[in-house]
C-alpha cells in the first residue's frame, strides 16, 4: 500500500494538506517499506489552493485535483486538514492521519510498519489488502 506524507523538506511531516506543495510517497508491505517517489504540487507552499480559498468552485477544483493525484495512497499523514478535504479523502478510501506535532517521516513510517507487523486495526488490515 502507498502512504503519503505532507512535507516541506522530504524529512518531516510538517505541513497542512491543502497548502502542502510536496508529498513523499512510501510503499509499505508486511515485509518492508521503501521510498518510491516525491509528488510536487508547487515549489514551497501550494499557493494556488491558499489564494483561492474563498473562490468557491475554483478552489474546490484545485483541492479535488490534489486528491486525484494522491488517490492511489491509502494513508496520508498531515499536520492539519480541513473538514471538506478530510471528507474527500475518506470518500476515496484514504485515511488522513493528523500528527500532534512535527515528526520525522522515518519515525512515522517505522511506527506504522511495526503496527502492521504486530496488531493492525481493522481499517489498516483492509487498506493493506486492497
Amino acid at each position: 500500500m502507498k502512504v503519503a506524507f505532507a512535507t516541506t523538506d522530504g524529512k518531516k511531516v510538517d505541513e497542512h494538506f491543502g497548502r502542502a506543495g510536496m508529498f513523499v510517497i512510501y510503499e509499505v508491505t508486511p515485509q518492508e517499506y521503501k521510498l518510491v517517489e516525491t509528488r510536487r504540487f508547487a515549489e514551497g507552499r501550494d499557493r494556488a489552493i491558499e489564494e483561492t480559498r474563498d473562490m468557491g468552485q475554483v478552489h474546490e477544483n484545485l483541492v479535488e485535483a490534489k486528491v486525484d493525484k494522491l488517490a492511489d495512497c491509502k494513508i496520508i499523514y498531515i499536520t492539519e486538514i480541513g473538514g471538506p478535504s478530510a471528507a474527500r479523502l475518506a470518500r476515496r478510501g484514504i485515511m488522513p492521519v493528523k500528527v500532534k506535532k512535527v515528526i520525522d517521516i522515518e519515525e512515522a513510517i517505522e511506527e506504522l510498519f511495526n503496527t502492521l507487523k504486530t496488531s493492525p486495526p481493522p481499517w489498516l488490515k483492509k487498506a493493506l489488502q486492497e
